[in-house]
């Protein structure tokens, strides 16, 4: 009898890993799902581990379990990739590394798996040189892309929504579902009204993944793990009002990054808006649907799958309160 794979799951319960792991699961895989979150697995093959992966020597004792795959959600910053990769690459079968479709540049549409990247290609040196999101994953595909053995899978997901997990040009959940729920409005860039932006339901990014594993057409190949699908920020602004009642104040750029972060030194955020949301992100994803058999069309579109995850959000959670935006709506 031959015995099923063993698979590790790092990040199992965040927004790809809640629904990547019971598809996982229903394939027979035996999983060992590691997260900071206690919680029950509904499956006899799923072990549940809580663990902080970087803490003292969890991640070497972990590895000593030898698994055929790993999927990874982590997020190593820049000083502790060239630590991780080698030691993933070298403890498994399959590697599954999760970049973002944050790394490439604004200069080629549609958005391809061999498009520039903005550690090659930006504009800004400050940024090519930087520490950000965009430029550490970027580094992260070329350490591994170095190590001779391809045994690995860079994924780049597009903004991925799921519960808890709803997002608005550069908003996560406090700022538009939390503050709907409250009967506050929110505060937009109006430079993204216009901006083509993508968002992928996170259960169809997961069976991406979890196409992707132990599948030979995935070894040493990086896939952009997303819809389609591109609405503007203005009309997912519209998305969020019909479904949740959200409704947007659109002001300057300017006055919008003063709200998420007054020190101008402080770069993440405006990065994030000028270097990501405010491209024009429209994806071809025709080739991680050829390597998994996937259609466009079966892909959950926009409006239901944000009215779908809305619906699941608990009305009683305590959102962090935005004051700076409470006190700017004031004055407007």
């Amino acid at each position: 009898m031959v015995q099923a794979k063993k698979v590790l799951v790092l990040g199992a319960t965040g927004a790809m890993g809640q629904y990547l792991v019971p598809l996982l699961a229903e394939k027979g895989y035996r999983i060992d799902a590691v997260s900071f979150d206690e919680k029950k697995s509904d499956f006899p093959n799923v072990n549940f581990i809580k663990m902080n992966v970087k803490e003292g020597e969890n991640l070497p004792r972990l590895l000593d379990s030898c698994y055929d795959g790993i999927v990874d959600f982590m997020i190593y910053g820049t000083g502790e990739l060239p630590k991780v990769l080698p030691r993933f690459l070298a403890s498994t079968g399959h590697y599954i590394y999760l970049s973002s479709y944050r790394v490439y540049d604004n200069k080629a549409t549609p958005i391809r798996e061999d498009s520039p990247r903005q550690i090659d290609s930006s504009d800004d040196a400050l940024l090519r040189n930087s520490d950000d999101y965009s430029i550490f994953k970027a580094r992260g595909e070329n350490i591994i892309r170095a190590i001779p053995r391809k045994n690995w899978t860079i994924i780049r997901p597009a903004i991925t929504y799921s519960l808890k997990r709803y997002q608005l040009v550069t908003l996560e959940a406090p700022n538009t579902v939390g503050r709907a729920f409250a009967g506050k409005p929110v505060i937009l860039p109006e430079q993204a009204r216009n901006i083509q932006a993508t968002m992928s339901w996170a259960g169809d990014v997961a069976r991406m993944i979890a196409g992707l594993l132990f599948n030979e057409k995935a070894f040493g190949e990086a896939f952009t793990v997303s819809t389609a699908e591109h609405r503007t920020w203005g009309e997912i602004a519209d998305y969020y009002k019909d479904i949740c009642n959200l409704k947007a104040v659109w002001v300057d750029k300017e006055v919008y990054l003063r709200i998420l972060n007054p020190d101008p030194y402080v770069y993440w955020t405006r990065w994030q808006l000028e270097y990501d949301r405010l491209f024009n992100r429209i994806i071809d994803n025709s080739k991680i649907l050829a390597a998994t058999g996937m259609k466009q069309e079966e892909l959950k579109p926009l409006y239901e799958g944000l009215k779908f995850e809305i619906s699941r959000c608990p009305r009683d959670i305590q959102w962090p309160v935005n004051e700076a935006m409470d006190a700017a709506l004031k004055n407007l």
